[in-house]
């Protein structure tokens, strides 16, 4: 259902997992970041106040089923059968085992789907047909639970936004304003791993 904002002020807000956490520190990371660079210092990211479970979803780290059958086993390829319903699944650390669960921004929805029906620009951020985006709707933030298995659209059952999972996560239906953020991933003796941070911007944008 489309809302109509005509003569209301329109406010953007990007809410992220920082704004989440609440933090009242009195220099922001980005500043400590700034002076570690200047002192010659390489801070990791815990030393910013980043507990690892908030993390987001890091280069290396192994997927892990939240839900289904293969719930907590690690995310294999033949454990995904071809367009099905796409599946939550969590990023762990592969030294520690810790999983980032602590925010929900970091939860994303799997499924794997025919490499070669996909858009070119897009295909390098799939490991063996296993593809990843957040869960979470760039809308007003809603868990994108939802399956159209006829057009192979990932869709939010809060305002029916429909996302293409074969174009990168490209709206094609509803009130979101932009793609769903990708997990780039890749396959290591197995078993999918993220590859490099979200390609575009979790979260969600909403109009007040």
């Amino acid at each position: 259902m489309t809302v109509s904002r005509r003569g209301k002020r329109a406010r953007t807000w990007v809410r992220d997992d920082t704004e989440q956490r609440g933090i009242g520190q009195t220099v922001s990371r980005r500043t400590i970041f700034k002076l570690g660079l200047l002192g010659g210092i390489a801070l990791p990211l815990s030393a910013l106040g980043q507990p690892a479970d908030r993390m987001r979803p890091q280069p290396g780290d192994r997927l892990v089923f939240e839900e289904g059958p293969n719930q907590g086993e690690l995310v294999r390829p033949e454990l995904l059968d071809l367009n099905q319903k796409p599946v939550s699944a969590l990023a762990q650390d592969p030294e520690t085992e810790v999983l980032r669960d602590g925010s929900r921004l970091n939860r994303v929805m799997i499924t794997r789907i025919d490499v070669d029906a996909m858009g070119e620009r897009y295909r390098g951020n799939v490991a063996a047909g296993v593809i990843a985006y957040s869960a979470v709707c760039t809308h007003t933030g809603c868990d994108v639970i939802d399956w159209d298995a006829e057009k192979l659209n990932m869709a939010c059952p809060c305002h029916e936004s429909q996302f293409d999972i074969y174009e990168g996560g490209k709206v094609v239906g509803g009130p979101a304003p932009r793609p769903l953020a990708m997990l780039p991933l890749e396959l290591v003796d197995g078993v999918v791993l993220v590859a490099a941070v979200f390609r575009g911007r979790v979260g969600f944008t909403q109009q007040f």
